[in-house]
């Protein structure tokens, strides 16, 4: 039998290693992650990530993660595979409302996952692109999450920025940061187009197919906002958690320099 190879990884190293980074006592932090990222041997697995933030942050603190479900979204848009036009209807009538205990999340990662199952979670109501909290401050975070503009004002995103909160990103990139897309919300630029969305959601016990204004999202230059705002600002701060490369952002910053970035370099082709 082939013996394991690498470095432990448990609780209390994945802890020391989050306040290397700069995690500390009181930190508003939401995370992106690849739990594949950090190492083949995780004591504990995805649960032991949980608790080390947790931990790091404290009492005091808050840790957020996107709980996305966007495959509760309207058959007529889906590519990877189309359904037959004639499956719709049934579709949009059948589809189980969006439900925070019971609807799982749709291509976000195993630690998401396990993170928005804690009873001391907070999961937000958006049916397509909610997010869950805990900590001190989680009712405030995920607890009004409005059905239009789902990553605006009225969203996680934007209570993040009120609490000076900070972006981990643990073995992903930019382009898997979802704060930019408030900077999306905030900037004029050319390409910008309003949509319409569509979910099953229950109002009063009762699903029903809804309607929600949005803006459509475009997360294909992130990467390169995150390359700017840390070559222009040095406010970065890069390590390891686990194996896993890690960076930590001020997100108040990144989203402002981000609603500044785009009217600049989003042109219309």
């Amino acid at each position: 039998m082939e013996e394991v190879k690498g470095s432990l990884i448990t609780v209390e190293t994945l802890k020391s290693d989050f306040i290397r980074l700069g995690v500390c006592p009181g930190m508003t932090v939401i995370m992106h992650s690849s739990f594949k990222a950090i190492g083949s041997f995780v004591v504990g697995g995805p649960p032991a990530v949980i608790l080390a933030l947790e931990a790091a942050v404290g009492g005091k603190g808050n840790v957020v993660m996107p709980t996305h479900s966007g495959d509760l979204s309207d058959p007529a848009g889906w590519e990877n595979p189309p359904v037959p036009k004639e499956w719709w209807e049934t579709i949009r009538e059948q589809m189980p409302a969006y439900d925070a205990n019971l609807t799982p999340l749709w291509g976000m990662g195993v630690i998401p996952e396990m993170f928005r199952k804690q009873d001391s979670v907070i999961r937000s109501s958006h049916p397509l692109l909610s997010f869950a909290a805990w900590g001190e401050r989680a009712e405030y975070i995920a607890g009004n999450h409005s059905l239009e503009y789902s990553l605006g004002e009225p969203s996680p995103l934007a209570r993040i920025y009120e609490l000076e909160g900070y972006v981990l990103l643990l073995g992903v990139g930019n382009d898997s940061n979802t704060s930019l897309h408030l900077s999306e919300i905030r900037a004029d630029y050319e390409t910008k187009r309003e949509i319409i969305n569509q979910a099953p959601i229950k109002t009063d016990g009762t699903r029903h197919w809804a309607q929600f204004k949005d803006i459509e999202y475009d997360s294909s230059d992130f990467a390169a906002i995150g390359d700017d705002f840390e070559r222009e600002t040095g406010l970065v701060k890069r390590g390891k958690i686990g194996g896993a490369e890690a960076m930590l952002i001020p997100q108040k910053q990144l989203v402002d320099y981000g609603t500044a970035w785009l009217p600049v370099h989003r042109k219309k082709l």
